[in-house]
């Protein structure tokens, strides 16, 4: 049997959402052993004179704790 915990992390990128979530994939495994899963719940833009400047992505992390 396994137990898992879930963490929200925020990531940004200048260049798009999926380079957010895979900063924040590769951020979270570097602190938290075991990383499952995540599922991005909520992802945004920052806009600056008319242009997308920074993607933004909330999302919870799943990882297995330690026996």
């Amino acid at each position: 049997m396994s137990v898992a915990s879930v963490t929200e992390i925020s990531a940004t990128s200048t260049k798009s959402f999926d380079d957010a979530v895979a900063q924040g994939i590769s951020r979270a495994s570097d602190t938290l052993r075991n990383v499952k899963g995540a599922w991005v719940k909520e992802s945004k833009v920052d806009i600056e004179d008319g242009s997308i400047s920074a993607y933004k992505v909330n999302m919870q992390v799943t990882f297995e704790l330690d026996k």
